[in-house]
């Protein structure tokens, strides 16, 4: 069974999520660890009470951002991790850390990428017009939000919605569902991503990212 790291900086809800498809069994790995880089993150508290060891890698003592990843991989590392998962990990990593676990990283964006990538996702939809908006779970290469995409869900937007309307409509409906999925696609040899880029589904590759409606029963 795979062992995966989960890396949060705040909540940790997309971390519950993860956490709550491997407890009705939908999620075949072991969580070997939670790594925050910030002390009292209440995503913390969650992976405790799961039972998950849990770190913190403070980025404010490092003298640059390759010192800190550095310590990150050597925590990884120590819990012999397969995958790393990002869930509301608000640091921009290295070339060097995204290299490193090339393949075996996995990212969540609040937006339909490749657009809107970068910070305040809901209030840029909003003032694009955008009639979607939604979320895309991702391969991390060194291109901020650039990987190459697994999964997206998205809905349509409303004449009524306000940015926190759209980030708790993006979270409940989106995030908390295409995120254990993708976990649970890699971590079974479901989904690989090949040297060259290509995404690969059960031998075939993907020609664009899957969707809500390629969710399994139970997500």
């Amino acid at each position: 069974m795979k062992r995966v790291a989960v890396l949060i900086s705040g909540e940790g809800r997309n971390l519950q999520a993860l956490l709550d498809a491997h407890d009705r069994g939908l999620l075949p790995a072991t969580f070997v660890g939670v790594v925050s880089n910030r002390d009292g993150a209440p995503g913390l508290r969650r992976a405790a009470a799961a039972g998950v060891p849990v770190a913190v890698v403070r980025h404010g003592d490092f003298p640059d951002r390759e010192a800190f990843d550095a310590a990150l991989t050597l925590q990884l590392e120590a819990w012999r991790a397969d995958w790393v998962v990002l869930a509301g990990f608000m640091r921009v990593l290295t070339p060097a850390f995204t290299t490193h676990w090339q393949g075996r990283l996995l990212n969540i964006h609040p937006s339909l990428l490749p657009r809107h990538r970068g910070l305040q996702t809901h209030q840029r939809v909003l003032q694009a017009g955008d009639r979607e908006h939604g979320a895309t779970v991702h391969f991390v290469s060194a291109d901020l939000d650039g990987g190459p995409a697994i999964i997206q869900g998205r809905f349509t937007v409303s004449a009524e919605d306000d940015a926190q309307q759209l980030a708790q409509r993006v979270m409940k409906d989106v995030e908390v569902h295409i995120y254990p999925q993708a976990v649970a696609w890699c971590v079974s040899g479901d989904l690989q991503l090949m040297p060259e880029g290509t995404v690969m589904f059960r031998g075939a590759p993907l020609s664009a990212p899957l969707t809500l409606a390629d969710l399994e029963p139970g997500f």
